[in-house]
């Protein structure tokens, strides 16, 4: 499989493992020295996003759109923008840009900043 397909695939899974609290899935893709920029301006470590992951994801029906995959040699961005309903049924959007490295052979996420609007 070529690494644009692979990184549309791992993004997919992302998001998907986003809405259902996929810690495991995480646990698997997410580099030891992962960092996630959150939309209120805390930097989190893997083990503190782990943790914030873990429980029922407050939003439903997450999409994305205008998905951008930037391969850069052995380091790609994904850029994108996300919809989703907001606990009190309203709607809710944000952008996040992911940061992967290839590192063993296989692609991982080192990176995440995510904002809303």
């Amino acid at each position: 499989m070529d690494d644009l397909k692979t990184l549309e695939q791992l993004n997919a899974h992302y998001i998907r493992s986003v809405q259902e609290s996929d810690v495991r899935w995480f646990d698997a893709n997410l580099s030891d020295d992962f960092l996630n920029s959150n939309p209120d301006g805390s930097l989190v470590d893997r083990a503190g996003f782990l943790k914030q992951i873990a429980p029922p994801c407050p939003i439903k029906s997450l999409a994305i759109e205008d998905v951008r995959i930037r391969i850069l040699g052995d380091v790609a961005l994904i850029h994108a923008r996300t919809t989703y309903t907001k606990p009190d049924g309203g709607a809710g959007a944000g952008r996040y840009t992911d940061t992967w490295a290839r590192r063993g052979g296989r692609w991982i996420c080192v990176a995440a900043h995510v904002t809303r609007a």
